[in-house]
């Protein structure tokens, strides 16, 4: 399974408002210039992951974007999810009616398995975890960066 733009800068995009978790909102070209991501593409992401409820906005001059829950309660399944639609490799683990052969296929089990793998890591990994897992030298770089140094 290879993720898209969208899961991978959507996921970029969501750390970056976890690093400024309870600081105030974040304008998109401050999240885009952080973390590298094309201001336009990431304007285009933030409706989706708004309507899934993981990121809110705030309008006036200082407003901009923050997460809409804590890092901890925010998994890598709800971004990847919201962004990309489901996970499964192939519609007849989502609906067995999408193939005619479902009862009988060899493939099916296969299928399933990888789905369910993936859910399981996505489900198990939070913006918190991925806080947590950041290197000292990337906060370093990051914490430079937003001091402009």
């Amino acid at each position: 399974m290879k993720l898209s733009t969208k899961g991978r800068y959507g996921v970029r995009a969501m750390y970056e408002l976890a690093l400024g978790f309870g600081s105030g909102p974040l304008s998109v070209k401050e999240i885009a210039g952080r973390q590298g991501v094309p201001e336009a593409y990431l304007e285009q992401l933030v409706a989706p992951l708004r309507r899934a409820g993981l990121v809110k906005s705030i309008r006036g001059a200082q407003g901009g974007y923050e997460l809409a829950k804590p890092p901890d309660e925010i998994s890598a399944y709800a971004i990847i999810t919201a962004l990309e639609g489901p996970t499964a490799p192939a519609n007849c683990v989502l609906d067995e009616e999408q193939c005619e052969n479902s009862m009988n296929c060899a493939m099916h089990s296969l299928w399933q398995r990888i789905h369910d793998g993936v859910n399981d890591v996505l489900l198990s990994i939070t913006l918190q975890d991925l806080l947590k897992d950041a290197s000292p030298a990337a906060l370093c770089a990051e914490e430079s960066q937003k001091l402009g140094v």
